[in-house]
């Protein structure tokens, strides 16, 4: 289970022997990067850290070249085989790919790092360390020797394992007062976490798309697409205010806030299944794709040590309706609900109590009920700001920055979203074989047309949100025709008909990165205030 990202710079292409050095001189700052996993004997206790005493940089930093011409879909191929390699679980848990060929002379890194080391945010903590503000950066000093500090012994595990299991439960209940207080601090939070449990519970009721789930292969299909923030800016400011919001002109909404950005990412998300599903003959009015969509809970002050806190909150994509501007309401008032009735916080600590189970039987209860078809959740749709000025690495100018999501047991496809300079890229991964190579540019091509489709739906709001009167009269129909599906997928194809979505564009979201390439100073100054609700808008 591992994030990832691409990242292309300006040519030209540094030598191997360059990138060599530069991560030599960093791995100090990372010290986990040097660490492996180790285990008891019948996993009976929690894995613990301990120093790589084979550590080889060089197994970690590789080389290769793409096929001619370098073309965006040469560089996808790649990059997808790339990504759907496991991890070696007896190495330091990452890898870093220095690749050459790309047309117009540039290069580019793909970066994969285990979740277990990083979270969306944490990440910038580590890959950040290799990027720089400007373009001239001094040469990296060379780093003083590495000695690994040796494990404990067999007994020493066992006896640290065992007062673990006792003292993990007694430090989790005395956290929980700590949770709650953070989390829920009134009274009045905590009932609306109460309501809110109803509303969870009536979202699982409605129907959703069954094809998205399924036994899956070791194998990954990943490709990209891309959207311009001043676009997404633009759907989101021209979108009706509701009442008490600031500049309302009251127009129908939900109460008091306007939509965000990341409510309008998941409406092109959810056209791009609503196309997909569509094709697969199976839309209909009221389905629904369940989203698991990640939240980190690191507050802004948290920026040490690196951890991987997240919980996660179960949105519904409206895939079923035919209007864009609907489509994006619903997702909004959904969004809205969630935050307004913590229905993280809760997870957080359902999250926290799994640490009472033994690893093995833990593990083992995870793979049972995965390898069960679940109805619960479709997708997986992390969103991770990231910097919005440019960041160099040797002198080179990155220009574009994909994410990579994995998935896992019976989840078919996820998203990743990234941003960066004045793009948004989704990285969208696939299983091999449950998933065509056709499906996955539909599902792409369907996020391209879900941007269109709203950017039109708004073209003639006046500043302020509010729309004059012919507009408001026939506003939020366009796309009423398309109700049974079949209108909406072929004009998905017609839309793009080079089906290249995002090819020259941006783990650079979901701090995904979630591979963190987010950089170190920039990327924390530019999520610092959105670090607990990078997901949830």
């Amino acid at each position: 289970m591992h994030i990832g990202s691409l990242a292309v710079f300006e040519g030209p292409a540094p030598s191997y022997a360059e990138l060599y050095a530069l991560l030599a001189a960093k791995l100090p700052k990372v010290r986990r990067y040097r660490q492996v996993v180790r285990t008891v004997p019948l996993d009976v206790f929690r894995p613990f850290w301990a120093d790589d005493e084979q550590f080889e940089l060089s197994y970690h930093l590789r080389h290769a070249a793409v096929l001619p011409p370098g073309r965006p879909a040469q560089l996808r191929e790649l990059a997808g085989r790339v990504f759907g390699q496991r991890l070696d679980r007896d190495r330091p848990l990452w890898e870093a790919w220095f690749i050459e060929g790309i047309e117009r002379g540039r290069w580019a890194m793909i970066s994969k790092v285990h979740h277990s080391m990083v979270d969306g945010v944490g990440g910038s903590d580590l890959m950040g360390e290799l990027f720089d503000l400007t373009p001239e950066s001094a040469p990296p000093a060379a780093p003083d020797p590495w000695e690994p500090q040796p494990g404990p012994s067999v007994a020493e595990l066992v006896v640290g394992g065992a007062l673990d299991t006792i003292a993990w439960p007694a430090r989790q209940l005395a956290d929980l007062p700590g949770v709650l207080g953070r989390r829920m601090p009134s009274l009045g939070d905590l009932a609306s976490f109460g309501r809110g449990l109803t509303g969870s519970a009536r979202r699982l009721t409605a129907p959703s798309a069954s094809s998205l789930n399924g036994p899956i292969s070791p194998h990954r299909r990943w490709t990209w697409t891309d959207a311009r923030l001043g676009d997404i800016r633009r759907i989101r400011h021209g979108m009706p205010r509701p009442p008490g919001s600031a500049d309302s002109a009251g127009s129908a909404g939900s109460a008091g806030s306007a939509v965000t950005v990341n409510d309008v990412l998941l409406a092109a998300i959810t056209s791009g299944f609503r196309d997909l599903l569509s094709s697969r003959g199976e839309l209909t009015d009221d389905l629904v794709v369940r989203s698991l969509v990640p939240v980190s809970l690191r507050g802004t002050d948290e920026r040490e040590p690196v951890s991987n806190r997240i919980s996660a909150i179960l949105v519904n994509l409206p895939v079923g309706e035919p209007d864009p501007e609907r489509r994006l309401k619903t997702l909004h008032a959904a969004m809205e609900d969630l935050k307004q009735t913590r229905q993280a916080a809760g997870a957080e600590f359902i999250t926290g109590l799994l640490g009472f189970a033994a690893p093995s039987l833990l593990a083992l209860g995870s793979r049972a009920a995965f390898r069960i078809p679940q109805p619960l959740v479709q997708t997986v749709t992390t969103n991770v700001p990231g910097p919005r000025f440019p960041l160099y690495l040797l002198g080179r100018k990155m220009t574009e920055l994909y994410p990579y999501v994995p998935i896992a047991d019976n989840l078919r496809i996820g998203v990743a979203i990234f941003s960066y300079l004045d793009r948004f890229t989704f990285g969208i991964t696939a299983d091999y074989r449950a998933v065509p190579q056709a499906d996955l540019n539909l599902l792409a091509r369907g996020i391209k047309r879900g941007i269109a489709e709203l950017k039109e739906s708004v073209a003639g709001v006046r500043p302020g949100g509010t729309r004059p009167a012919a507009a408001r009269s026939g506003a939020g129909r366009s796309g009423t025709a398309g109700r049974s599906g079949t209108a909406g997928r072929s004009g998905a194809v017609r839309s793009s008909p080079s089906g290249a979505a995002g090819r020259s564009a941006t783990a650079g979201r979901s701090g995904t990165s979630r591979s963190g390439t987010a950089g170190r100073s920039g990327a924390a100054r530019s999520s610092r205030s959105g670090a607990g609700r990078a997901a949830a808008g």
